[in-house]
């Protein structure tokens, strides 16, 4: 197992057939997204039934400029996270129009192509202390379980008495999602090929036969992508210079340039590819908005083709194209069950959160600042909110521990605008 684990993070060629076997996974993986993301921006107020084909589109496109500029195995979507951001602390918080906060993530998202095409991003993932990004890696990896484990219905919400609760163990779904950790886990240990895959159709086909089928899948007709024109291009920057405006755009640039930095940084398992990788993301982040979405980032949830011997773009531009051809086959969705795909999810962040083995325990100026990056992305399931703590805490523990020649002078400068980030989503969001 432990040889297994070091060999799948080590860069090497894959047959094609693999990396299009691991892109389907992955595209089950994320394909939540094509109907979660659409009821996120509903409360924005952009119809569903039109945010959809912006979801679908900005999606295949990212994810075809991630496969053929960077030719590296992230998927690109629409982020969550970042779409809650969009339509809670732009639109509902702010009292923006969906159209204005659209304004803001281009502009934000212009922003971040600078950064990225720049020697500024390189520079700044060199900085970074490597314990910082085990934590990321292992934070990511803790969010996936607890992803996973919701979906599966294992654990549900607490209410007032605490954040998560079991939930029915006995319930079908639940029986289901724990006989699909049981399957998927087998097949990864014995190294099946296509383990995920395999695990994915067995409890899909299971769960049609006991009952246990997809949900949410919006009513959508090819006929409404005549209407789609009504969110192409519809930014409106005639507040552009107002301080409420600013404050937005600083805040959501520092989210999509950290977010992204941090996922690629946790994910991608041939280092060299981190540049043209952001850059491929950075773009994608800029179209998105004039699609008529909030940007996208690189999904977390292309770990899951990752374990599986993704290491390509030939895994991106499948699950890219599948997202594409979602358009004809979104009722086809309602046929996989979220049964299905908890169980990927939660090993791949189990997978993930094995990273902790190489931090630093036994300094606790290094451990603690990790340890704010792991529960934090969890527990508020926001990236950008778990590094902001972890960079914010990292040079004060060095500092306490007068080991400050330690950080390097963009420590202290991320910091900062980490501080900075935390201030002013705390002013926005009142």
């Amino acid at each position: 197992m432990e040889n297994k684990i070091k060999r799948s993070w080590q860069p090497k060629k894959t047959p094609i057939q693999k990396e299009i076997l691991v892109g389907i996974t992955g595209f089950f993986a994320i394909s939540y997204i094509i109907i979660v993301n659409p009821i996120i921006l509903t409360d924005a107020g952009i119809p569903a039934n039109l945010s959809v084909f912006a979801t679908i589109f900005s999606s295949f496109i990212g994810s075809l400029i991630m496969g053929i500029w960077a030719d590296a195995p992230i998927i690109i979507t629409p982020g969550m996270g970042v779409n809650a951001f969009f339509t809670y602390t732009l639109v509902v918080g702010m009292d923006l129009t969906w159209e204005q906060a659209v304004a803001i993530s281009i502009i934000s998202s212009f922003l971040y192509m600078v950064i990225a095409f720049t020697p500024i991003s390189e520079y700044l993932a060199q900085k970074i202390p490597q314990n910082l990004k085990i934590g990321i890696t292992a934070g990511i990896g803790m969010f996936l379980v607890v992803l996973g484990l919701e979906k599966a219905g294992i654990v549900k919400s607490g209410g007032s008495r605490s954040l998560l609760a079991m939930g029915n163990l006995l319930a079908p779904e639940v029986i289901l999602s724990l006989l699909g950790i049981m399957l998927t886990l087998i097949l990864f240990l014995r190294r099946v090929p296509g383990d995920f895959i395999i695990g994915i159709i067995v409890i899909s086909i299971l769960g049609n036969i006991i009952g246990v089928k997809g949900s949410n899948v919006p009513n959508i007709r090819l006929t409404e992508i005549s209407k789609y024109s009504e969110i192409v291009a519809q930014g409106d920057f005639s507040q552009l210079f107002t301080l409420k405006f600013l404050i937005a755009i600083f805040s959501m640039t520092m989210i999509l340039v950290f977010e992204s930095m941090g996922i690629l940084e946790g994910l991608l398992p041939v280092k060299s590819q981190f540049k043209k990788a952001f850059q491929a993301s950075s773009i994608a982040a800029f179209l998105s908005g004039f699609l008529g979405t909030s940007p996208t980032v690189a999904a977390a949830e292309s770990a899951s083709g990752i374990q599986s011997g993704g290491r390509r773009g030939v895994m991106a531009i499948t699950s890219g194209v599948l997202f594409l051809a979602a358009i004809f086959l979104i009722p086809l969705l309602s046929f996989i069950p979220e049964s299905a795909i908890a169980p990927v999810i939660i090993i791949t962040g189990a997978i993930m959160m094995q990273q902790l083995r190489f931090v630093k325990f036994a300094d606790f100026s290094e451990w603690f600042p990790t340890f704010l990056i792991l529960v934090l992305i969890p527990l508020t399931s926001s990236i950008s909110t778990g590094l902001a703590f972890g960079f914010i805490v990292y040079p004060i523990c060095k500092l306490v521990v007068g080991n400050y020649k330690d950080v390097s002078k963009v420590m202290y400068v991320l910091s900062f605008l980490f501080l900075i980030q935390l201030i002013c989503e705390s002013i926005i969001g009142q």
